[in-house]
């Protein structure tokens, strides 16, 4: 590709891109650039500029096809097909981000002008080896030549250059042969680069590869892109330490395997440490200490998932196979079935989404409604349809595709995005049955099925027929996933993280599976099962004794009162709450207000939800409202929130409210009107210091001032240590303590509570968890005030005993238990559970602590 200089006498050239100035600043040729990947054009032609403006722009009108996770490159595809990348600075990729912000996202359309990136030029300059920005044609094979401004440009105005298209361009020159030849492929080699695989070792492997006279496949994370297109390779995202894999088919196709895997492990022109191996290490990795193998025949441990005991056989769904041919000669054919199968997946989306919504769970309806939004949305669409336009079948264009954007979701810190990757998957299989004339519903099982899966998408869980599963075990996902909260909503037991073991087991093994353990018990005796069926049996009679002595109050046999009442969700659940005895509402999540919808509830809406709830409840019950409780970690669409390195450290709880004051006000206003029609309370989340709940209560002050209204109690939930420890100097200022056993343990363990090996250890009969229990609850008395527990330990019968004999004067728990827990209450002696406690707080773990306190059987 030859260049030229511009000159105002030259005339543009009909089979030409002008591109304009992206920024401001002096132009310089890719030659004068000091770094030797771009000085010698090896990811590409261009040209490069030392910028004076901070913030750059689109050159032309065209689609974003690639933004580097650390935010300083983004490359951009003409509607002639020319493929842009622009990289602002040298070495700014060790910045990790820091000093950019990203305009648009992978995608996205833009048009000439249009900002894509601003960065931070005093921070780059002081961080980075330079902040001159490149331009660079990427596939420059479309390209005859060249032709650039020379001196000092204006950003959107002046044209940077003018890129000469070849006559005889098409988009099939990239496009390999590798069907019909023999492919060879290389062991698994590790990246040792310390960011991986950005522009600079890019470029060096795909001059490699270009060179090699093969065709060359780059294959990471089950995606293979062409090893000769750099963008492909940055658009991988390869980090530190991951192993790729390198294909090649051609005459040289072993010695380019060998060259290549030697570069990868040398850098590929970096510095990197020499300690690293060109193949996954063959000493076999050491089993998790932090899950052991269990010792006990028979036995297998997960998580708690949905409690419940369930007697049946075993069935183990193995993983789904698809067989795929990668090439098709119809692209248009292949085009028309991909639309077909999308079609047909969102009709039977529908009609799922609307069967729950017939029997009443609109809740089941909705996540088969969110996978309708994921099916149509177009950017799936349109990476697939790219594929197809290169050769590829539908069914390959569609993996891999659905592959892709599942990987990126697994990659965020954000939990919620992280869990989009299986509901991606889910509707990426529902589509790919339908292409490849599949059945669509799961497999016929028999009576008595306890299911074992590596994971059970939300459609398998939903559709699962209740008269021949009794319950089930997954290898992945935690207590908070879909699969999880559906389990619960059927009343079937389930176990998450359960050993991998179990994947191996026969069909039609008798087993036990105890949710509310966590184990699954194999070839279980005769004997054993009669005694557990006179276990459910007997849970089956406290029930129903439980539910007859409803209205009863929890007392104590020595005539101690404790206080049961409801967490809900919404106004059925307070219908609910009152049938079944409960004594009013601890905790309303009022973020169900907020959820689902595209605007934010008006002051008038969430007036009418609190007055009704509180109208459904009666005079005499209270109702807390827990103000709105989202963040990085629970977004709402309306409002965009920064992403942010740990979620669960940042903007989330209160410190919305605070940062956004125009929505803490406006709830304030709607909960202090409500007030006039019952016992009304309101309850802030994630207090962490004095500072937070003295600005929270100001704004509630000033809003009850300019109603008019009398004073309503205002309370904090107890979710971090910091708030337990100072809990004498915050009982002053607040009328109750509530605290959140579930928050409140992760954050005193350090353990997030949703992990997948984590979480069976993140226990709030901990003993550090029950000593700040008992710290909350002792100010609390000191000063007059009461103290609850509204997290998922309230619910726990083993934690009952333990927490009336600390102090806590309010259970506020799940509906469907509200009778047994307050049957529980009304069984013990204030005394005994004083003496438990006291024996419980001197143990060592949460372990010890269940062991000390008998299992109601």
């Amino acid at each position: 590709m030859a260049i030229a200089k511009h000159t105002d006498e030259r005339q543009h050239s009909s089979r030409s891109l002008i591109l304009k100035a992206p920024l401001s600043g002096l132009v310089y040729d890719l030659s004068e650039v000091p770094d030797p990947v771009f000085a010698q054009k090896m990811v590409g032609d261009g040209i490069s500029i030392d910028p004076t403006t901070d913030t750059l722009i689109a050159p032309c009108d065209g689609k974003v096809i690639q933004l580097h996770p650390s935010h300083h490159a983004v490359t951009l595809r003409s509607p002639e097909g020319v493929e842009i990348l622009m990289h602002i600075g040298l070495d700014t990729v060790m910045l990790r981000g820091d000093g950019f912000e990203p305009l648009v996202k992978e995608g996205d359309q833009v048009v000439h002008g249009q900002p894509l990136i601003r960065f931070c030029a005093d921070k780059v300059a002081l961080n980075a080896r330079s902040l001159m920005t490149e331009i660079v044609i990427t596939n420059g094979e479309l390209v005859d030549r060249l032709i650039p401004s020379q001196g000092r440009i204006q950003e959107r105005d002046d044209t940077l250059l003018e890129v000469v298209l070849n006559e005889s361009a098409s988009e099939q020159s990239e496009q390999t042969e590798t069907a019909s030849m023999a492919l060879l492929s290389s062991n698994p080699v590790l990246v040792p680069n310390p960011t991986g695989l950005h522009a600079r070792p890019s470029a060096t492997l795909a001059k490699l590869a270009k060179e090699s006279g093969c065709d060359v496949l780059l294959e990471y994370n089950d995606s293979q892109v062409n090893a000769k297109s750099v963008v492909a390779l940055m658009g991988l995202n390869v980090p530190f330490g991951a192993s790729v894999i390198i294909h090649a088919a051609g005459q040289n196709a072993e010695q380019t395997i060998a060259t290549i895997s030697q570069a990868i492990v040398d850098g590929l022109g970096e510095e990197v440490n020499q300690a690293a191996e060109a193949t996954a290490p063959a000493e076999p990795e050491e089993a998790s200490l932090l899950l052991p193998k269990q010792q006990q025949a028979d036995q297998l441990e997960g998580v708690a998932a949905s409690p419940g005991l369930a007697i049946g056989q075993l069935y183990v769904i193995q993983p789904e196979h698809f067989d795929i041919c990668e090439t098709a000669s119809e692209s248009d054919a292949e085009q028309q079935k991909l639309l077909q199968g999308m079609t047909e997946a969102d009709n039977q989306l529908a009609e799922l989404a609307q069967s729950w919504k017939d029997k009443g769970d609109a809740e089941r309806a909705k996540i088969f409604e969110a996978h309708q939004e994921l099916l149509t949305d177009p950017t799936l669409r349109e990476a697939a349809d790219q594929l197809i336009s290169h050769g590829k079948s539908a069914a390959f264009a569609w993996r891999q595709t659905v592959q892709t954007q599942a990987d990126s979701f697994r990659q965020m810190d954000n939990p919620l995005l992280q869990e989009r990757a299986s509901d991606l998957h889910d509707v990426g299989n529902r589509v790919l049955r339908i292409m490849l004339g599949m059945p669509t519903d799961g497999p016929a099982l028999p009576e008595n099925s306890i299911l074992i899966a590596d994971d059970l998408t939300p459609s398998d869980t939903a559709n699962l027929d209740k008269n021949r599963v009794v319950g089930f075990a997954t290898v992945q996902g935690g207590s908070s996933s879909h699969v999880a909260i559906i389990a619960r909503a059927m009343g079937l037991p389930a176990i998450a993280g359960i050993d991998p073991e179990a994947m191996k087991q026969q069909n039609g093994t008798k087993a036990v599976l105890d949710g509310q353990q966590g184990v699954l018990k194999l070839n279980v005796t005769e004997q054993a099962l009669a005694e557990i069926r006179q276990r459910q049996q007997r849970a089956t009679e406290r029930q129903q004794a439980a539910l007859a002595a409803k209205e009863q109050p929890a007392t104590t046999q020595d005539d101690h009162n404790v206080e049961v009442v409801a967490n809900i969700g919404g106004i059925k659940d307070a219908t609910k709450s009152v049938e079944v005895g409960g004594e009013g509402v601890g905790l309303l999540r009022s973020e169900f207000l907020y959820l689902d919808r595209v605007t934010e509830p008006t002051e008038q809406e969430q007036y009418e939800i609190y007055r009704d709830v509180l109208l459904e409840l009666g005079p005499e019950r209270p109702l807390i409202v827990r103000t709105l409780d989202v963040g990085g970690d629970k977004p709402l669409a309306y409002l965009p929130l920064p992403e942010e390195e740990n979620p669960f450290l940042g903007l989330r709880g209160i410190r919305i409210g605070l940062d956004r004051p125009t929505l803490l006000r406006k709830q304030a206003r709607a909960i202090l009107r409500a007030s006039e029609h019952g016992r009304i309370r309101i309850m802030f989340p994630m207090i962490a210091n004095l500072a937070e709940l003295r600005l929270a209560k100001q704004v509630v002050e000033e809003e009850r001032v300019k109603l008019g209204v009398e004073p309503i109690e205002i309370g904090i939930m107890v979710e971090v240590p910091s708030t337990a420890v100072l809990a004498e100097q915050f009982a002053p200022e607040v009328d109750f303590f509530s605290i959140g056993s579930n928050d409140l343990s992760q954050y005193t363990l350090a353990m997030d509570r949703g992990h997948p090996k984590l979480a069976a250890f993140v226990d709030g009969l901990n003993p550090a968890v029950l000593s700040l229990i008992k710290m909350t609850a002792d100010a609390a008395h000191r000063h007059g005030k009461w103290a609850g527990v509204c997290g998922g330990i309230a619910s726990d019968p083993q934690a009952v005993p333990l927490l009336v004999g600390l102090g806590i004067d309010e259970l506020s728990v799940s509906v469907p238990v509200l009778p047994e827990i307050k049957a529980q209450i009304r069984q013990l002696s204030l005394a005994d559970c004083q003496t438990l406690a006291t024996q419980a707080l001197a143990l060592t773990d949460a372990k010890e602590v269940r062991a000390l306190v008998p299992v109601v059987d």
